[in-house]
């Protein structure tokens, strides 16, 4: 009977694998899997395109973006900044797309793997089933049982052969389900990815509606007259200085004493980079733009060029301690649309002129994640991104009643001047 069951034991995992491994897989899902793989090739040669068109929109941008002295320069900067976003809107659907198909491709391969899973499990339980009834017969009593030395040890080495056997599919079949899981993974990051995506996307479309807003409420009120727009100009300057005073003589008087023992070492290692493009336009401190530009003759943080709709990025974990958006209350005197974060190692951020907010109060943040989009709200002479970092135990979100909007209260980030610190101590070199 020993003899009998072996050979058809053989027989049986030989075929289960024959199944398994060597007959045709689904022809139909291989060849719609092809099929997507090809329309993810296309659509990224359109990205690949759209990157490149954007480039020359961007270059173009990053020109007008200086400020604005006249009406026309003014209305073609807006212009160009509201065709670079329609492109990159264009960009994030390819990608969504791409998303999607890559998605429904992993889904092929989860479903191919999990059937080819489920016969590997068959055939290991159909295997375990015919030891059990090959150990049943004690080995010693088999060998006194045969005559035949011989043959016993044939049928002994045809079990020990049957066993490295199973051994060798056990650990395929453990290949098997890692690669499997290894998909799974693949997949849900794409679908992280994929949300992300449409927030951005949702961004980018709120960012061109405030521009073509931006654009048209100039017209409006200049009625596209050089003279009434350089009057705009000089009314706007005049808020922003009344604005600067008052809240500079506030901060001055508020009492606090830096404790350099509760703030980190200085190093590229704190923080990231707020932007995926660095150029530094302004510097902290007491620079020579600084003297021109502000009353207290001092810049209480570090300028980024960035066209409106960039990608602003958290420089560190945190959490968001507020947003606000000063231009709800006075147009273009403050700091717009506006994310505080105060991170994990004694330093606080503030990211400002902002065109989107995509964070919320009290939500934790990572590194590198996105916050929100660049823009030119608040005082801004043009695009950029201005970031603020404060030592954490000293700046908090108050109302203040404006002066140069009078009746006005601004929600902003309150802090006492020495609580401001150089932004480039703390991220990487460049």
């Amino acid at each position: 009977k020993q003899r009998k069951m072996i050979p058809k034991i053989f027989l049986t995992l030989f075929m289960v694998m024959m199944i398994v491994f060597v007959l045709p897989e689904n022809t139909g899902a291989n060849q719609e899997a092809a099929e997507l793989q090809k329309m993810i090739e296309e659509r990224s040669k359109r990205i690949e395109e759209l990157n490149q068109e954007i480039k020359q929109y961007q270059e173009l941008t990053d020109k007008t973006s200086q400020e604005a002295k006249t009406l026309q320069a003014r209305i073609k900067q807006l212009e160009s900044n509201a065709k670079s976003i329609d492109l990159e809107i264009r960009r994030i659907r390819e990608r969504v797309e791409v998303a999607n198909l890559d998605i429904k491709k992993l889904g092929f391969n989860i479903n191919e793997s999990e059937e080819k899973v489920e016969q590997m499990r068959k055939v290991l339980a159909d295997s375990i089933r015919s030891i059990h009834q090959m150990d049943s017969t004690n080995i010693i009593l088999t060998i006194l049982n045969n005559k035949n030395f011989s043959s016993t040890l044939e049928e002994l080495n045809a079990q020990i052969s049957y066993t490295n056997s199973l051994k060798q599919y056990v650990d395929l079949t453990k290949k098997h389900r890692t690669e499997l899981q290894t998909v799974k993974s693949s997949q849900e990051t794409r679908k992280l990815e994929l949300e992300k995506l449409q927030v951005e996307l949702a961004g980018k479309k709120e960012a061109v509606v405030q521009t073509k807003s931006e654009q048209d409420n100039i017209l409006k009120v200049t009625k596209n007259q050089e003279q009434e727009y350089q009057k705009l100009l000089k009314e706007k300057q005049a808020a922003k200085t009344a604005f600067e005073k008052d809240l500079f003589e506030y901060e001055s008087k508020l009492k606090y004493t830096l404790n350099p023992g509760s703030l980190p070492k200085s190093g590229g290692d704190n923080f990231v980079w707020p932007l995926e493009n660095i150029h530094i336009t302004q510097q902290f401190g007491r620079t020579v733009a600084a003297q021109r530009l502000y009353v207290s003759g001092s810049h209480n943080g570090t300028d980024f060029r960035a066209p409106i709709g960039t990608k602003v990025m958290s420089i560190g974990s945190g959490t968001v301690m507020g947003t606000g958006d000063t231009d709800l209350e006075c147009r273009g005197v403050s700091w717009g649309r506006w994310v505080l974060i105060r991170h994990n190692n004694g330093l606080s951020s503030m990211y400002a002129h902002l065109s989107s907010i995509g964070v919320q109060q009290g939500q934790t943040v990572s590194a590198g994640d996105t916050i929100g989009l660049s823009g030119n709200t608040g005082y801004s002479t043009g695009p950029h991104l201005h970031l603020t970092v404060y030592a954490a135990d000293a700046v908090k979100v108050e109302r203040r009643p404006s002066i140069s909007c009078r009746g006005r209260v601004f929600l902003m980030p309150i802090a006492p001047i020495q609580a401001y610190l150089d932004p480039l101590l703390y991220l990487p070199k460049r």
